[in-house]
């Protein structure tokens, strides 16, 4: 009876390690590259934005459809610090026609895409103004559900997928 368990351990064991972990391993690389993939795509997506001084519908509409061929659902959030000059004037002994200081507003991303349906088709940039995109899936990966299901991890917030890149507005949208 004791070699008819251990036989059953054995065979059971051995199926883990020939068809659960390289599964496990497949899949946790297939996580990695579509990080990579949606990483790259934010990026390109922030530098066209920095580069034309304008967020465009077109240009925003293929960003989300280049990250959604990864075949995962992702949740986007934008920001736009406005660059706000302060017209008000500072005298001192060095520079008499020195400008106030500059401050920031911010536009976040139901605002962005609000101004980006408008009849202007467009959100105008000027240099100065800082661009903010961040990416994250929504769904879970085939890696996230087999790596809760064997570690007993849990929890909602676990987003396997993310991506963030941010730069400066080098040019005048208009």
């Amino acid at each position: 009876m004791s070699d008819t368990v251990v036989t059953v351990l054995a065979i059971f064991l051995a199926a883990i390690l020939m068809f659960i972990f390289p599964l496990m391993s497949t899949s946790d690389r297939t996580d990695d590259i579509t990080t990579q993939a949606v990483e790259s795509a934010t990026t390109d997506f922030v530098d066209e934005i920095r580069s034309t001084g304008k967020i465009t519908q077109d240009s925003y509409d293929n960003f989300v459809q280049t990250i959604s061929s990864t075949g995962n659902s992702y949740e986007v959030e934008m920001e736009v610090q406005v660059l706000d000059d302060n017209p008000g004037k500072k005298v001192t002994e060095a520079e008499y026609t020195k400008v106030g200081e500059n401050y920031y507003y911010s536009e976040y991303t139901t605002q962005i895409l609000d101004e980006i349906n408008s009849d202007a088709g467009a959100m105008y940039l000027k240099q100065g103004d800082m661009v903010t995109v961040s990416v994250k899936n929504t769904n879970r990966t085939i890696g996230t559900i087999l790596r809760d299901f064997f570690y007993s991890v849990t929890g909602n917030n676990s987003a396997t997928v993310t991506a963030s890149h941010s730069g400066i507005v080098n040019v005048n949208g208009r």
